[in-house]
């Protein structure tokens, strides 16, 4: 790049001083990028140059520089010494005193491992950083506007399949966002730098040029046509001359803006279906059961009806053909694109029919509209199975009275070899199989009906896509499906791993995952698993010491009658079983599993710990079927008749076995998780009809809550 400067910085002064009373030779692009972004954050320039303090510092280093700044491993290493020559100048110039200079220093060296990190990290890769890289590596002049335009216009004509490949696990939507993002960065800095311009200049004189655009009295659309101008200019300095303006204009197509990935919504719309249900991004959802390999994905995308439609230009799908990039950019990667591109592009088709079922939901018809506006759920909550098919009649259920056993909820829906087009309810003794739910009536059925079309409906659309198959009262992805929605989910930064992904997974990151897995699909991961390691008996007892630790760190995030489901479906060996009886925390779970296999399990060696954690979730079961009936109940305004009484009786039973009695039994629930034991204690103190026992119960709520308070005062002095 050349010495001069659009911006009053006091960069070319600044690197000859270097140059002449240091005997340092800066390099001039990252001397650049420091000096302009402190002062667009307002660093004062009294002393001619931007002054450096320790906030600035960290903040062009760790937050902008990582967006903006192309530097080489040289550039990169020089950095510290731009800011170090940079506080000893202000301190000639009589602007830092000794302590204010000694802690400028020290922000620079603790903020530089955060930019090296930072300039390394593929999260932080925008287009113009990505092929100021690229163009580089290949021997192009970066310093010459029109040597980087031939380079773009030869990668534009090269065949897509030849095209470099981003990093991985980098997805273009990827790039996209933190291009945008370094975008608006830069921009917003620069309408600020401008404001204080006009406002309160420097006493060094404005910091932006002098044009007609940037007078105070300019339009709005004027001023912000010029910034954004600037931010190029500024951006292709930083990067590669003429890029960011050619990517922004006749090459924009390698560059694409939000605009240009339709899915990227849809990505939002799983994401947000993830939070709701996990609340946190990184819980994995189940790799699905078929996944199509690189070379089938063209052919099954052209072999789906509405994907075929767009590329032929057929009238009645042009306003989505339009969405979709037909015609245009969608014709290439239709024809040549790469398997990511294809995929890709399925991905815009999937998002753009999904936003037209919304849009044209029928607002008089509330099932209707339950599921128009929730296509993105219905895609969702699919690939959340692992896969597996599910039963329209049987997901319509949950939009009326009648309740399937949680056991059946994530059952496979058996797929019949062919049906009639048109959708048609199962008959009663189908629907009472499916629901498990014995002795329904044709009323039953005739309440399922309505929403069960209306989801119906909704499928049906989205099997064109190719995405979605329904054969009967069956639904399910395809393997192009389940490819489409996994690379959305990925999109949208919710954790989609792939199985060879999870059987690299240690025993407690499997442990983790498979439990809020429907337990077929969580069972088969763990067979997977254990079989990649010999499903030796070692193996097994690892997965049984993860789920011990587990429940220890976290006994209410951990589902342990459920992941020794998973273990069961997963035909775990009795021999490991037995080597945990006398586990202080799975022991009781160990026991439990060999009884209900007829295998002799001595229960002595269980020790009592073991024994107070199952029942504390079995009591905590228990506590919820009863709130379910007061739920009900109240929800017809009534009182529930008989008043339920399973918690009672559960404790009753427990305590007639447990050394002691009741009066043990209770502290000992407390000892196990107070947190978790505070409700049902409650419970007991309220409705136990012995009042000696409800007392006792009284007495271990006050402790249980006293420790629990104490934990969490201790976590949050621990930073956890």
């Amino acid at each position: 790049m050349t010495r001069t400067t659009a911006l009053n910085t006091g960069l070319d002064a600044f690197l000859d001083w270097a140059e002449t009373e240091r005997r340092t030779v800066l390099p001039p692009r990252p001397a650049d990028a420091v000096l302009t972004l402190l002062a667009l954050h307002g660093a004062d320039r009294r002393s001619g140059v931007p002054e450096p303090t320790p906030e600035l510092v960290r903040r062009v280093l760790a937050e902008d520089l990582p967006l903006l700044l192309w530097a080489s491993p040289d550039e990169t290493d020089a950095v510290p010494s731009v800011l170090t020559a940079l506080a000893d100048r202000v301190r000639d110039a009589g602007r830092l005193n000794a302590k204010r200079h000694a802690r400028v220093l020290a922000a620079v060296d603790d903020a530089v491992p955060v930019v090296v990190r930072a300039l390394g990290d593929p999260r932080n890769l925008t287009w113009p950083r990505w092929y100021a890289s690229l163009l580089r590596a290949e021997g192009v002049d970066a310093d010459d506007p029109e040597a980087v335009r031939a380079w773009l216009a030869a990668l534009a004509a090269a065949p897509h399949a030849e095209r470099p490949a981003l990093p991985e696990p980098l997805h273009r939507s990827d790039v996209t966002a933190a291009t945008f993002a370094a975008r608006i960065r830069l921009t917003d800095a620069l309408l600020s730098a401008f404001a204080h311009d006009v406002e309160g200049p420097s006493p060094a004189g404005p910091l932006l040029p002098a044009t007609p655009a940037l007078e105070a009295d300019r339009p709005e659309e004027a001023l912000t046509s010029e910034l954004e101008a600037l931010a190029v200019a500024l951006t292709d300095r930083w990067t590669a001359a003429g890029l960011a303006e050619a990517l922004s204009g006749p090459y924009e197509g390698l560059a694409p803006g939000p605009e240009a990935l339709p899915h990227v919504v849809l990505a939002d719309r799983f994401l947000d279906e993830h939070l709701d249900h996990h609340g946190d991004s990184a819980i994995p959802l189940p790799p699905p059961a078929a996944v199509p390999g690189s070379g089938e994905i063209r052919a099954l995308l052209h072999a789906a009806p509405l994907p075929a439609a767009l590329a032929a230009g057929s009238d009645d799908v042009r306003d989505l053909a339009e969405q979709c990039g037909f015609p245009g950019p969608a014709e290439a990667v239709w024809t040549e694109g790469t398997p990511q591109e294809l995929v890709e592009l399925g991905a815009d088709v999937l998002a753009a029919v999904v936003e037209r079922i919304a849009a044209g939901s029928d607002p008089d018809s509330a099932a209707d509209e339950e599921y128009a506006l929730d296509a993105a759920h219905v895609l969702y909550g699919l690939y959340a199975r692992g896969g597996t098919p599910e039963s329209v009649a049987r997901k319509a259920s949950g939009h009326t009275d009648l309740t399937v056993p949680p056991e059946l909820e994530d059952a496979p829906a058996a797929v019949p070899a062919s049906a009639p087009p048109g959708y048609e309810t199962p008959s009663l003794a189908e629907l009472s199989a499916l629901l498990g739910l014995p002795g329904l009536t044709e009323d039953d059925r005739s309440v399922i009906d309505g929403p069960a079309r209306a989801l119906a409906a909704v499928v049906d659309q989205l099997t064109r896509t190719g995405c979605v198959f329904r054969t009967g009262d069956a639904y399910g992805l395809t393997p192009l499906g389940n490819a489409v929605v996994r690379h959305v989910l990925a999109v949208g930064h919710v954790a989609a791993p792939d199985e060879h992904e999870v059987a690299s997974w240690d025993a407690a990151r499997t442990v983790a995952a498979v439990q809020y897995w429907p337990p077929a699909v969580g069972a088969a991961a763990v067979t997977a698993w254990t079989t990649a390691r010999g499903a030796t008996d070692p193996v097994w007892s690892e997965l049984l010491d993860a789920v011990s630790a587990a429940k220890s760190a976290d006994f209410y995030r951990t589902l342990t009658t459920g992941l020794f489901d998973r273990l069961d479906r997963a035909r775990i060996p009795d021999g490991p079983l037995r080597a945990a009886l006398t586990d202080p925390v799975i022991g009781a779970h160990a026991h439990r599993l060999l009884h209900s296999r007829g295998e002799p399990a001595d229960e002595g060696l269980v020790p009592l710990t073991a024994r107070a954690t199952l029942l504390l979730e079995d009591l905590d079961a228990r506590w919820t079927a009863d709130m379910r009936v007061f739920v009900a109940a109240a929800d017809e305004d009534r009182a529930p008749e008989p008043a339920p009484t399973a918690l009672v009786d559960a404790f009753d039973e427990a305590a007639a076995g447990w050394p002691g009695g009741a009066a043990s039994l209770l502290p000992a629930l407390t000892e196990v998780d107070p947190a978790s034991a505070v409700r049902v204690l409650e419970d007991l103190r309220g409705r136990h009809p012995d009042g000696r026992v409800a007392d006792l119960a009284a007495h271990a709520v006050k402790s249980a809550k006293a420790t629990a308070k104490r934990s969490a005062a201790h976590l949050r002095g621990t930073g956890r």
